[in-house]
């Protein structure tokens, strides 16, 4: 009996094979930093990769998998890769491999399942003069004149292998956000005094800490994050607006405080290196408090703006401990636009006039806080307008006055008005300070 089962356990390591996979898709996407090649499979697997001269390529050797549909090629999303072909070097490895048109350095990994995705062999393609996997940051020295204007960071959620969430008719957030995201560009160009910088503009995947940092560079006086919302219950509807909470920005200031040895133009140009830990801390607290105060009323000003054009799923400002809302020094509001789970909402956010509008109506809250609160130094700030406000169904002078942070007195004499009742319609002038 013990022989029995002694060889019964050796059979089973002989027939069960360690690693066994089969590839059931490829994809390719380019960024302005590197090209992603994305093999799709269907269990994890053992793997080796390698490069090769005259002709460049990188050669990605599967053990124990074979080949479960064709290695579709797409030219116009190739990047550096020329094309990509297959073979059997032995009879338990598939060779993949990708012709490149220049020689570049490579970072690979396995990611695991996810979403609507299985397990992933990712390769990252760099050009030469960058450091794989680490692509050299760009710096942007923009204009120190009194007249610069103020720069607007717009990211796009998701992207590239991360497609969001997916409406009923197979509508994906990625690309619905990225064309507003786009629209808003164009809409806050238009105005005087303001400008917008794309944080994607394709269809790639940006690191959510990259967000921020591609914000920080550009010297952004605000981050807006773009979604659009799901929810298991279709019928849920409505915009919504989102700060960082008081916990996630706890976690964040401790997570940057223990880094701070090796930070380095952390706090709006002011490095912490060398900084003993009681300063480090007081600077990062100072810093990470007026952001989130000056977020706090960015995102008033938009939601009330939201409100105008239609249904918001809250009657106010929410707070979640999102990632890309974690900087110290640039204030951060994330948008979510519609939900894409919702079929008429998904319709609209598939509409181009509707992202338009959506687009106009989160640069007019955008505007209005500048117009009341503008950075020194800018072109808003030696031409301040006066903000003007219509009247809305629903709208009451103290919420007014609350969302502007100004007082109700002094929108009553602003106004000329001899009471709180206001009419629905009519314009008020928003005092500035």
């Amino acid at each position: 009996m013990a022989i029995r089962l002694t060889m019964a356990w050796i059979l089973a390591l002989v027939v069960i094979p360690v690693y066994a996979a089969d590839v059931d898709g490829f994809r390719v996407w380019t960024d302005p930093e590197k090209t992603r090649a994305v093999l799709d499979l269907d269990a994890r697997t053992d793997y080796q990769l390698f490069t090769l001269d005259n002709p460049p390529r990188v050669v990605i050797d599967l053990k124990k998998s074979s080949l479960d549909a064709k290695l579709a090629f797409k030219e116009e999303h190739g990047g550096v890769i020329d094309g990509v072909r297959h073979g059997a070097p032995d009879k338990d490895t598939l060779r993949v491999v990708l012709d490149l048109e220049t020689p570049s350095n490579v970072r690979s990994f396995l990611l695991d399942p996810t979403g609507d995705y299985g397990y992933r062999l990712v390769v990252d393609l760099f050009s030469k003069d960058s450091v794989a996997g680490n692509a050299t940051r760009t710096q942007v020295s923009l204009p120190q004149s009194s007249d610069r204007d103020v720069v607007i960071a717009i990211d796009a959620g998701h992207g590239g292998e991360d497609p969001g969430a997916t409406g009923k008719h197979r509508t994906r957030e990625k690309d619905v956000v990225l064309a507003i995201a786009k629209e808003l560009k164009k809409s806050i160009d238009a105005r005087p005094g303001m400008k917008g910088v794309l944080i994607r503009t394709g269809d790639y995947y940006v690191p959510l800490r990259a967000r921020f940092e591609k914000a920080r560079t550009h010297r952004a006086d605000l981050f807006v994050s773009i979604h659009a919302d799901a929810f298991k219950n279709r019928k849920v509807a409505g915009s919504s607006v989102f700060v960082l909470s008081s916990k996630g920005a706890s976690s964040e200031f401790a997570r940057r405080l223990a880094a701070s040895e090796n930070s380095s133009d952390l706090v709006g140009g002011v490095t912490l290196k060398g900084k003993d830990d009681m300063l480090a801390s007081v600077l990062l607290d100072l810093s990470q408090s007026a952001t989130m105060e000056a977020s706090n009323a960015v995102a008033d000003s938009v939601f009330g703006s939201m409100k105008a054009m239609g249904k918001t799923h809250k009657s106010h400002v929410e707070h979640a401990n999102f990632m890309v809302l974690k900087s110290p020094d640039v204030p951060s509001i994330l948008v979510e636009t519609a939900f894409i789970s919702n079929p008429s909402e998904e319709k609209r956010l598939k509409d181009p006039s509707w992202q338009r509008k959506t687009a106009r109506v989160i640069t007019d809250g955008i505007q209005d806080y500048f117009y009341m609160s503008p950075p020194p130094g800018t072109y808003l700030a030696s031409n301040r307008r006066p903000v003007r406000y219509k009247v809305n169904r629903g709208d009451t002078l103290g919420e007014i006055a609350s969302r502007y942070r100004v007082s109700l007195y002094s929108l009553r004499r602003v106004n000329n008005l001899k009471s709180d009742n206001i009419r629905v319609g009519a314009e008020l002038v928003i005092p500035t300070t």
